[in-house]
């Protein structure tokens, strides 16, 4: 039987996770290890500065007190698997909210994905974008289109093969509209963000300043053959973007040799 881990970035109760469950157990035997609590924007980050806990909330179910997306994946990939075997597959989400463009860089649930690739489990990263954060989930957002697409994707991945080269994973974004409203599925590059200063400062009883940082507009640059992540979910398709490890920008090396060795003698 196929093994799939789970995990988030939104904590180990969060209804995204839960509902990843429902859709991918009938799929494969899960586990789940997730952060004890919300971890958004945590990006890809180990925590090194004190020993971290792994509590069995149930069966095949965990949680990492503090614990980021990727002190999950790390700890286990060598910890609840037998030496020498890996789960087949690790999904990261069901995020509440949009993971796209730069924001891949923030993300905890990008993150998850990246430590399972960097350990050599193809992985797949899902987000549900929200019209309106608090009220969806007030509503009760019923994450059908989700469920719907991972369980599509993951079929396919083991009736055939991941479909990407190593130290790469898939980033699924599930636009905000009900399963009969979506166009479909596009793959799409990452778009470019446009980022505010949106802080706010408030002071404590004892006039100590303080900050808070709040949520950016989803506000992009728009491109012109409308080939990104926003303009896809925009149009109320499914957004798909291969994501690679790999920072590098090959495009500026020649570039950038040019500009050192200028003015030599």
């Amino acid at each position: 039987m196929k093994q799939i881990l789970l995990t988030n970035d939104d904590g180990f109760d969060a209804i995204g996770l839960k509902a990843l469950v429902e859709a991918l157990s009938p799929l494969a035997k899960i586990t789940v290890v997730a952060p004890a609590k919300n971890k958004s924007a945590c990006g890809h980050s180990l925590t090194l500065d004190r020993p971290l806990k792994l509590d069995c909330v149930e069966d095949d179910y965990y949680k990492i007190d503090d614990g980021t997306p990727t002190d999950c994946v790390f700890i286990s990939l060598n910890n609840l698997f037998k030496e020498g075997y890996k789960p087949d597959l690790i999904v990261s989400g069901i995020n509440i909210g949009a993971n796209m463009g730069e924001d891949i860089t923030y993300s905890g649930t990008a993150a998850g994905a990246m430590e399972s690739v960097l350990q050599g489990v193809p992985a797949i990263a899902i987000s549900q974008v929200c019209k309106d954060r608090c009220q969806d989930i007030k509503n009760g957002w019923d994450f059908a289109l989700a469920k719907k697409t991972i369980t599509n994707i993951v079929e396919k991945i083991f009736q055939d093969e991941f479909p990407l080269e190593k130290r790469r994973f898939l980033n699924i974004n599930i636009p905000p509209v009900k399963e009969e409203d979506c166009k479909g599925i596009k793959i799409t590059k990452a778009g470019h963000r446009e980022y505010g200063n949106d802080t706010h400062r408030h002071y404590n009883p004892r006039g100590e300043e303080f900050y808070w940082i709040g949520l950016h507009p989803l506000i992009w640059q728009a491109s012109e053959d409308k080939s990104c992540d926003f303009e896809a979910i925009k149009e109320n398709y499914v957004s798909i973007t291969p994501v690679r490890l790999d920072l590098t920008s090959y495009e500026e090396m020649n570039k950038l040799d040019i500009w050192l060795k200028k003015g030599e003698k």
